[in-house]
């Protein structure tokens, strides 16, 4: 295991990015980001990343399950310092932009992202 976290919180506006044209994505952020953050993102406890996630690694949020396709370079600092990055179900090779993990997997459903629910990174 490379990275474990729990949901601790849904923005009110954090799951509008899964239906947005485009977008595909969720974002998540520890539990202490601002509050102005904190309104789009999925928020969770503080975690260690004990090896940066790379492509090829599995992904398990709420039990769902992907496949990691690409890192933003940017994205492993700010998992590292904040619990940030943005989550994007598309399984592109290429990240979007520099804080994205690409995801391959079914794009879960709004209620599939729930609080007390895991973040995992394998």
């Amino acid at each position: 295991m490379k990275y474990k976290v729990l949901i601790t919180a849904i923005g009110v506006d954090a799951m509008g990015f899964l239906d947005m044209e485009g977008m595909d994505c969720i974002v998540i952020f520890n539990d202490d980001a601002p509050e102005d953050l904190a309104e789009i993102c999925v928020l969770h406890t503080k975690g260690e990343v004990l090896e940066d996630p790379a492509a090829g690694d599995i992904v398990s949020i709420c039990d769902n399950i992907y496949t990691i396709t690409a890192v933003g370079e940017e994205a492993k600092l700010t998992l590292r310092e904040l619990g940030h990055c943005t989550l994007v179900f598309r399984g592109e090779d290429t990240p979007d932009r520099p804080g994205c993990i690409m995801l391959d997997g079914p794009k879960p459903a709004p209620e599939d992202i729930k609080v007390g629910g895991s973040i995992t990174i394998f």
